[in-house]
């Protein structure tokens, strides 16, 4: 089968379209022939280089798809069955697996991450792993759901139990998991605040349903909250730029306010002025993936169009280098895809 593989770490020059064994499933695997996966930023953090990568590895983590092929043990799912790829891996046996909280596995992995991913013609996963897709939606925009809706679902409903009538500011409207949050932060009737740095993202982020949108690059977003919400601040702060806006919402939350946190795309370090913490009793809430029955949530209000993916471009398979520099220049709304 065609891949796309990295043999070394560094920039989109490492990755290679080029001829790999097709994978070989176990008696409990499913294989699946890949018709879209869909970009995260995990993709570029794996590619310049996290722990424990094995190599060569083929990224992506977002797959939608046909079953091509079931083991011996499967009996849910058939070949030619249209599918979607949950991306969490698990052990299925802990205590946190049977809690319904595998995300807290130890042995958690995620798909183009941890093991070989989407970026390929056929993929493998454990059966537990497959979703039937949506009728409504096409591969690409089955592929565009998953990590990002996973994890803003996670952040906003599980771990800063978002409530109707709140405030919440949410950083990179213009990702795939911040354009993810304006819809799920709406859905549970709070008021979005939207920051980019781009106002035709801006204007992007109103279609899908934000209240208020902000400039970060020609607007002080602190001083806007303040004027905004009468100098209450806000109830939640969705985080995922890290270092470069870390300060900004923490000064930002209302008293007894959460921020919720999935990502340092900016950097990992940042400082915390912990008399706010106390004196305001804020919480700081990280968040992980989420569970594989959140995953199915949030498809269910996706077959039932709450929830809408935003496919921003399409590219084939063969110039993900190409869309690695759009992704990295931030030249997108929403989620790139690629097409084997």
């Amino acid at each position: 089968m065609k891949a796309v593989r990295i043999h070394e770490h560094g920039g989109p020059e490492v990755l290679r379209y080029e001829e790999v064994p097709t994978p070989e499933i176990r008696p409990d695997e499913v294989l699946v022939r890949v018709r879209a996966c869909a970009m995260n930023h995990l993709d570029i953090w794996v590619r310049k280089g996290l722990p424990n990568i094995p190599l060569p590895h083929i990224l992506g983590s977002d797959v939608a798809g046909e079953v091509e092929a079931v083991g011996d043990l499967v009996g849910d799912v058939k070949p030619g069955d249209p599918v979607v790829i949950s991306p969490g891996l698990s052990c299925g046996r802990c205590q946190m697996c049977l809690l319904g909280r595998d995300n807290l596995c130890r042995e958690y992995k995620i798909l183009g991450e941890h093991v070989d991913g989407g970026y390929a013609e056929y993929v493998k996963v454990p059966a537990t792993n497959v979703i039937r897709k949506p009728e409504r939606l096409s591969f690409e925009e089955a592929a565009a759901v998953p990590l990002v809706f996973l994890t803003a679902w996670n952040m906003l409903v599980t771990r800063a139990q978002v409530r109707a009538g709140e405030d919440v500011l949410i950083w990179g409207a213009g990702s795939g998991v911040g354009s993810a949050a304006i819809q799920i932060a709406k859905l549970f009737g709070a008021r979005v605040i939207a920051v980019a740095g781009e106002d035709w993202k801006l204007e992007k982020a109103r279609e899908l349903g934000a209240d208020v949108t902000l400039n970060h690059r020609t607007q002080d977003v602190l001083q806007e909250v303040r004027h905004l919400t009468d100098k209450r601040g806000v109830d939640i702060v969705f985080e995922h730029v890290g270092a470069a806006t870390w300060d900004v919402s923490i000064k930002a939350l209302a008293r007894g306010g959460r921020m919720v946190t999935c990502g340092a795309t900016s950097g990992a370090q940042a400082q915390t002025d912990i008399r706010y913490l106390f004196s305001k009793q804020l919480s700081i809430l990280g968040t992980f993936m989420g569970s594989k029955g959140e995953v199915l949530e949030v498809m269910r209000l996706v077959e039932e169009g709450k929830l809408r993916p935003v496919v921003h471009r399409v590219f084939p398979l063969k110039e993900a280098a190409k869309a690695h520099r759009v992704m990295e220049e931030r030249e997108h709304f929403g989620k790139l895809v690629l097409v084997p």
